[in-house]
């Protein structure tokens, strides 16, 4: 089996604009994706944007190692449900099922990237779930997933004008913005960037005229 690489680095930064990156053809007809990062072949450590066509399958597979994802456009469908535009899901390690959508969907994937003893499943509909006060004013957060081992999933929203306190990168982060344009002192990171901050990495975020993320970070050690 080959081996792909892509961005496999985690010590270095990287920053993506995925709007700007090509559509590739999966194996499976009418199923597309972008990488952000991968190791390995068909079968990979890899996040991605994956989009699939109106009516479209993928056969059953098994996730080893699990499944995260969350729902950007569309519905996303297995035997387990349906999962509508801003819906979160883990499949822990083990977990098995058939993806279909019926008016197409585009989901945002990490594979392979749990550890083994993650057992609990979980699905977040995130256009109605509770969120929080953040650390700052002006910034609200939705917890989606945290582990004993000190990941943490989150969306989080920063109103207009809103600047959040420095943040040091202990153990990694990953970014992606869903709305308006985040920033920091690094650059300026519309809809759709993609932004992968290693270990050691310090920045304060804030946002002109508002913005939504999803984040997850503490995770990176375990990559």
């Amino acid at each position: 089996m080959s081996i792909e690489l892509v961005n496999a680095d985690f010590s270095k930064r990287v920053v993506i604009e995925t709007n700007a990156l090509p559509w590739l053809p999966s194996p499976q007809a009418n199923v597309e994706r972008r990488l952000l990062d991968r190791i390995g072949g068909e079968v990979a450590r890899a996040t991605s944007l994956v989009r699939y066509a109106p009516g479209s399958s993928f056969p059953a597979h098994e996730h080893a190692l699990g499944e995260e994802y969350l729902v950007l456009e569309g519905v996303f469908s297995d035997e387990h449900g349906d999962y509508p535009a801003g819906t979160y899901v883990r499949n822990p390690p083990g977990s098995r099922h058939t993806p279909r959508t019926g008016p197409g969907s585009i989901i945002f994937v990490k594979l392979r990237q749990m550890r083994r003893e993650d057992r609990e499943r979980i699905v977040i509909d995130t256009r109605s779930a509770t969120w929080r006060p953040g650390g700052a004013s002006g910034h609200s957060r939705l917890p989606l997933y945290a582990s004993p081992g000190g990941e943490v999933v989150t969306l989080e929203r920063l109103d207009a004008g809103t600047a959040l306190p420095l943040y040091e990168c202990i153990d990694g982060e990953e970014i992606l913005v869903l709305d308006g344009c985040l920033a920091d002192e690094h650059g300026s990171y519309d809809a759709g960037c993609w932004i992968r901050n290693p270990t050691g990495h310090g920045h304060r975020i804030g946002t002109n005229s508002g913005a939504a993320f999803w984040a997850k970070r503490g995770h990176l050690p375990f990559a």
